[in-house]
């Protein structure tokens, strides 16, 4: 069974973070507070706990677009292509903030992802997953517990989550009340770009 660790939103405990963090180096699968929607993730590197964290969701990793968090964007260089100053400049306009977007994937993605053209990077405004995607020293994979379409009273709840989760995931991470509102999407590999979906994020930081 899965445990539920509370973590500070303002100051995360170190040390809780760290295990965390080791959690997801050692083929974890974590829910955890976001600055949208509460996600579940694992470990980009991690192919086991992907397939998990698929499975759960539903989710074909050849087929659906899949986002990665990261710390800040010192890994665009990673695992995407280079994008031109005006988006970059935008991106870092947005970001820590309630949006994803869609780069290209470059050759450097892990192998489960190479199929894959496009990507989503989500750096979110908040301070509990950064810490813990710093600790691991690599981007994770996440996805929202819940569908688009489907609103559930205890996706917002970490409490409520853990009860559901308790038995499926490695851990659940407690911050604040989650929002209900996912995050603004935004595709650059179209030009000019495209809001593939309006939500949490302002829509005027992109101009």
């Amino acid at each position: 069974m899965g445990i539920l660790m509370h973590i500070n939103v303002s100051h995360p405990q170190p040390d809780a973070v760290d295990k965390v963090a080791a959690c997801l180096a050692d083929g974890g699968v974590v829910i955890y507070p976001t600055d949208t929607v509460y996600g579940m993730g694992a470990d980009i590197t991690q192919k086991a706990a992907i397939e998990r964290v698929c499975k759960m969701r539903n989710i074909n990793p050849e087929k659906n677009n899949l986002s990665f968090i990261c710390h800040d964007l010192s890994h665009l260089s990673d695992y995407c292509k280079p994008i031109n100053n005006h988006h970059f400049r935008i991106m870092k306009r947005c970001l820590p903030g309630p949006f994803t977007f869609i780069l290209e994937g470059n050759n450097q993605l892990p192998k489960l992802f190479k199929g894959r053209k496009q990507v989503g990077i989500r750096v979110p405004d908040n301070l509990i997953i950064r810490s813990i995607v710093k600790s691991l020293n690599s981007p994770i994979l996440s996805t929202s517990i819940h569908d688009d379409d489907e609103l559930i009273e205890f996706s917002t709840d970490p409490q409520l989550i853990f009860e559901k989760f308790k038995d499926l995931v490695d851990i659940v991470v407690a911050g604040d009340y989650g929002a209900i509102t996912p995050s603004t999407i935004v595709d650059f590999t179209k030009q000019p770009y495209e809001i593939v979906r309006e939500a949490l994020g302002d829509i005027s930081l992109l101009d």
